[in-house]
């Protein structure tokens, strides 16, 4: 632009100032473009921290597009649902049409290596032995083993003696009755030896032997002793109530022997065999004498595998155990030599005929009973033998009825529940380390397995018949009573072990716990079920 020329107009400086275009060379100013619906358009703003430039608007009429096609869309596919719906209501009626039938894909069954299969053992081995060496396994084993075994003798009490106890006249239920008396009974006492202390247990070790061998004397006197099956060990009190001082005698053997060894050990006396000997093996000779002239031999054989048992555990030698077996061997052939009735018991051993003027008539009955049974028995209530063939079939032989009654698999249950009782009592003798506590566990384990396998071992026809009942499971309160309360020491002794102790405390918490926990719900459904007065 040169001096001579006019300025610009100002319009147009402003418009190349704002950005808007100026008026047009003819002086016109450009039309500008009216909103839609009286809206302004606004400039989009710019993106704050960005140095690039706005991003572009959208076309003003393309979201309002994509929206309509959507609509459509979704408009069009519930008409085709609805129309899909009504063809399938249709044809319900309508059979479908076959189908080619489908050839089947037989595939070979995977054989597991062998790698796997000895995984899975270990691993199977490993959880089972890390359940079996928990603290607390013996002391339900003793609890458990115990409990099924007494339990299952009352029931076969009820069932053996029902046809005994008609034949002599009396209730059916009688025997029944009355062992379900002295079970509740020997519950109380075993309770009893779970909560007295060890201390206390030692210290009734004394009056207990002396108040035993004081009625031992007392079943020598005439009038106050009673003969029973040719064996004068009994004493009655007056009506159906006997005692048996016998059986309580076992029972003291095992906790004054125990204590007494025990004493002898903190003194580090056992060394010596005189020691290790006397006055243990004169008191338990004193007692087997006493117990011999009433004639009861098997109650001989149960002491004397309890002394030999606490010897055992106490480290005798070899030398010194051999040659007090050996001595124990010779007496017991010399009564059994001197006696008609034992030689002829030992004649019976694997007996299959009465024999002359059957005198193998039990043992044999006994076996009869037992292949009557089969896998399953004939049922409880259905045997044959108890009525009068077998004699004692609630007391000594009441193991044959089980297995005529339950079975193959009512006797194993038997010798499985004995077997864990045996286990946990070596378990604990084994694991303690206070001496006493190891001699009565091994001393009550001994009597308890020692008696199940002389009375099984009789049935089968294995050993002789030495009259001694099955423990915690034959009919008689007074082997009943002792029994379950040298259980009772078993369980005291099993909960006295640092492991064991410390995982019961643990647990009462989580017991009172869900103790509270039930006590709430039951509140709970009490008020819900409360009535609301309507009638």
């Amino acid at each position: 632009m040169t001096p001579d020329q006019p300025a610009a107009p100002r319009s147009r400086q402003a418009g190349a100032v704002t950005g808007r275009p100026g008026p047009r060379a003819g002086g016109a100013a450009r039309p500008r473009p009216a909103a839609r619906g009286g809206e302004r358009s606004a400039a989009p703003a710019r993106p704050q921290g960005g140095r690039g430039k706005a991003p572009a608007a959208p076309p003003e009429g393309k979201g309002k597009a994509d929206k309509g096609r959507t609509g459509r869309a979704r408009a069009d596919k519930a008409r085709a649902d609805e129309a899909a719906a009504a063809r399938a209501a249709a044809g319900k009626g309508r059979p479908s049409p076959p189908r080619a039938p489908r050839r089947p894909v037989i595939r070979a069954p995977r054989r597991p290596s062998r790698g796997s299969v000895l995984d899975a053992l270990r691993g199977t081995q490993q959880r089972a032995k890390k359940a079996w060496d928990r603290p607390l396994t013996a002391y339900y084993l003793i609890l458990g083993g115990a409990a099924l075994i007494t339990v299952l003798g009352l029931v076969m009490v009820y069932s053996a003696s029902q046809i005994k106890a008609l034949q002599s006249g009396l209730a059916p239920s009688y025997f029944f009755r009355k062992q379900l008396f002295a079970a509740a009974l020997g519950a109380a006492l075993m309770l009893l030896a779970v909560r007295m202390p060890i201390k206390l247990h030692r210290a009734f070790a004394y009056p207990l032997l002396a108040a035993s061998v004081f009625l031992m004397c007392l079943v020598q006197v005439p009038g106050i002793g009673i003969s029973v099956n040719g064996n004068q060990n009994w004493i009655s009190f007056g009506g159906p109530f006997m005692l048996q001082p016998s059986e309580f005698g076992k029972l003291a053997l095992v906790l004054w022997g125990a204590d007494l060894l025990a004493r002898k050990q903190d003194k580090r006396l056992l060394t010596q065999w005189k020691h290790l000997l006397v006055p243990l093996v004169p008191a338990a000779a004193l007692l087997l004498g006493m117990i011999m002239l009433g004639g009861d031999m098997g109650t001989a054989i149960i002491l004397t595998a309890i002394l030999f048992g606490l010897l055992w555990l106490a480290g005798a030698p070899t030398r010194l155990f051999a040659g007090v077996l050996a001595f124990a061997g010779v007496i017991g052939i010399l009564l059994i030599k001197t006696s008609a009735n034992r030689m002829s018991r030992l004649a019976c051993i694997g007996a299959t005929e009465p024999g002359a003027n059957d005198q193998c008539w039990q043992a044999v009955h006994g076996i009869y009973a037992l292949a009557n049974g089969g896998w399953f028995g004939s049922g409880l209530g259905a045997s044959m033998e108890k009525w009068g063939e077998l004699p004692e079939p609630h007391t000594d032989f009441i193991f044959a009825i089980a297995g005529e009654e339950l079975g193959l698999a009512g006797t194993l249950s038997v010798l499985v529940l004995f077997a864990a009782l045996g286990y946990a009592g070596i378990r604990v003798a084994g694991r303690t380390e206070d001496p006493f506590v190891r001699y009565a566990a091994g001393g009550v384990t001994t009597w308890i397995t020692a008696q199940a396998v002389i009375n099984i071992g009789a049935v089968l026809g294995l050993l002789p018949i030495a009259g001694v009942p099955l423990p915690l499971f034959s009919y008689g309160g007074s082997a009943l009573l002792p029994t379950m309360f040298a259980v009772g020491l078993l369980i005291a002794f099993a909960r006295a072990e640092p492991a064991a102790r410390a995982a019961l405390a643990m647990r009462q918490p989580a017991l009172r716990k869900k103790l509270a926990r039930v006590r709430r719900k039951t509140m709970r459904r009490r008020v819900k079920e409360r009535p609301s007065g309507e009638r």
